[in-house]
Order: structure tokens, then sequence, then C-alpha cells
């Protein structure tokens, strides 16, 4: 039985930190009214591209309103 330290060792150092970067990317994509989620699953491929892709290109959406939020 493998134990919670032993499993940690057995992982690269950089997937800790592509995924905190994708996590990151995420939130940032939230704060620009895009999907969370999607962005996620892009910043797991691409990382730091996806990164540079929404502080350069994506510019923050115009939030729904209620109406839309609700249906």
């Amino acid at each position: 039985m493998l134990l919670a330290a032993e499993t940690a060792e057995n992982v690269p150092s950089y997937a800790v930190g592509w995924g905190s970067l994708a996590l990151i990317n995420a939130g940032l994509a939230q704060s620009k009214n895009r999907s969370g989620f999607a962005w996620f699953f892009v910043s797991v491929f691409i990382g730091p591209i996806a990164t540079f892709a929404l502080v350069t290109f994506c510019e923050k959406l115009p939030e729904a309103r209620a109406e839309e939020k609700n249906a």
C-alpha cells in the first residue's frame, strides 16, 4: 500500500506547477466572464500559452443579464 508521501515523491515537480497554472488560468478566465472549466482543460494541454492568450488577447466580456443567467 502506498502512502501519500510515497506518491508525492513519484510526481514530477513540473506536473504540480502545470496543474497550479491550469487552476490560475481558470480563475483568470472567470474574472473575464469566460468559462473557467474550458480554460482549465485548455491550460492542461498548452499551459503558459493559454496564460499568454488570456492576458493578451481576451478582453473582459460584458456580464450576462439576470434573465439570461436564470434561463
